[in-house]
């Protein structure tokens, strides 16, 4: 059974808002990196126990914490980060969950990412101890203008790391973003470090984000694939489809509600059970 997860802090910064469309579309689950305009590791005590009362009663749970972990230059200080690794996991504790998304260093323009990669090893090492001793695991995003945005150095960090508290997400608009073909090129090398799936869609050699099937990505092929595999796990609606912001993209609720029915299509074509 796949269960639909999705970033819902691209519907609305309100978390009420957020809780209202997805029990609307019956997704029960959340991937949870922003309320009320904040990270949610920058909430507080207050506001997390508030977030927590309302997933409740709504009955919706946590399936991530969308933190921004990793989301530095390789050449900013790392200390005061490893402190924010260790509040993550207190965070994901506190919503019952026990993945935390992270990323793999910023690196500067104009280096070639294969010349930081002992210093992303050494980080990504470090994060994922943090992780083992809180009983947690890390889902490393691929994402462009990271160490990890190509399949080769997805797969590098995860087997160099050696743990079973780093897995691999699968983005594949995010891999179109960096000239590679997500089906073809990604998932062959991924897939046996795969935990979760991001799903949103982009226009090879265009800034353009699209719903899932409409774009380069190859969803359909990659669904395919993993209902043929035996993936039993998560898949996170991220649209992109509106305004940039610091968080992702406001869509709001009528284009995340299209990028919904977007998958759900998918995912009925393809004879998938989910949730």
């Amino acid at each position: 059974m796949w269960t639909l997860t999705g970033f819902a802090d691209e519907i609305a910064d309100d978390f009420g808002e957020q809780l209202q469309l997805l029990k609307q579309l019956g997704v029960t689950h959340l991937e949870f990196r922003s309320a009320w305009g904040q990270n949610i590791l920058l909430l507080d005590q207050a506001q997390r126990e508030k977030a927590k009362a309302m997933l409740d009663e709504a009955g919706i749970k946590v399936s991530s914490i969308g933190s921004p972990i990793g989301k530095i230059k390789v050449t900013d200080d790392f200390e005061p980060h490893l402190g924010a690794m260790k509040h993550a996991v207190q965070v994901a504790h506190f919503f019952e969950t026990t993945n935390i998304r992270v990323f793999s260093f910023f690196i500067p323009e104009g280096d070639d990412p294969d010349s930081h990669r002992d210093e992303v090893i050494r980080r990504m090492k470090a994060i994922t101890e943090v992780a083992e001793a809180g009983g947690v695991t890390l889902l490393h995003e691929n994402e462009k203008d990271i160490y990890g945005d190509i399949p080769r150095r997805c797969v590098d960090i995860i087997e160099s790391v050696g743990s079973e508290h780093l897995k691999a997400i699968l983005d594949p608009a995010n891999y179109v973003q960096c000239g590679v073909k997500p089906f073809d090129e990604a998932y062959p090398l991924v897939r046996p470090h795969l935990a979760y799936i991001h799903l949103k869609d982009a226009v090879a050699n265009t800034p353009d984000v699209v719903p899932v099937g409409e774009g380069d990505g190859q969803v359909p092929e990659i669904l395919h694939a993993l209902h043929e595999s035996g993936y039993d796990g998560f898949l996170s609606i991220e649209p992109h489809l509106g305004d940039y912001t610091e968080f992702g993209a406001m869509s709001g609720p009528e284009l995340w509600t299209k990028a919904h029915g977007a998958l759900v299509g998918l995912l009925r074509a393809e004879g998938v059970d989910f949730q």
